[in-house]
C-alpha cells in the first residue's frame, strides 16, 4: 500500500510541475509587457500599452534618429533611455514586437528634421 502511494506521488510530481510550467509560460506571454503601442501624430510619438502610457516625445525633443531603411528599423533617441525607442527590423531579436513597423519608421522619418537623422546600413553597425 505504501509502495503504491509512493509510486503515485512520483508519477504526479512531474505532471503537476509540467502543467504549472506551461501555465506560467502562457501567463508570461499573455502579459501586457509584450503589447506596446506606438502612436504618431504631428506633435510627436507616444509609447505605452492599453492601460498605461510609458512616455510621450515631441518631435522637437528628438535628439537624433539612427535609421536603417533596408531593414526597416530605427532608434529614436529621446535624450534618456526612458524616453528612447528602438523599432526592431524584420527578424531582429527584441523583447517586444511592433505591428506595421515599416510604416512607423516611415512616419518617424517624415516628422524628424533631416539634420537629426543618420542613415546606416544596419543598426548593429551604427
Amino acid at each position: 500500500m505504501a509502495a503504491a502511494a509512493i509510486a503515485l506521488g512520483l508519477a504526479t510530481v512531474p505532471l503537476v510541475s509540467g502543467v504549472l510550467g506551461i501555465a506560467l509560460g502562457a501567463a508570461y506571454l499573455a502579459s501586457p509587457t509584450w503589447r506596446i503601442s506606438v502612436t504618431v501624430d504631428d506633435t510627436g510619438l507616444r509609447v505605452g500599452s492599453a492601460k498605461r502610457e510609458r512616455f510621450q516625445l515631441a518631435w522637437n525633443d528628438v535628439v537624433r534618429v539612427v535609421a536603417a531603411p533596408t531593414t526597416r528599423s530605427c532608434f529614436v533617441d529621446g535624450g534618456t533611455p526612458e524616453r528612447s525607442l528602438l523599432v526592431p527590423g524584420d527578424g531582429a531579436p527584441a523583447p517586444y514586437d511592433i505591428v506595421d513597423r515599416g510604416e512607423l519608421v516611415d512616419a518617424i522619418l517624415a516628422h524628424v528634421p533631416a539634420d537629426r537623422v543618420r542613415t546606416v546600413e544596419s543598426l548593429d553597425k551604427a
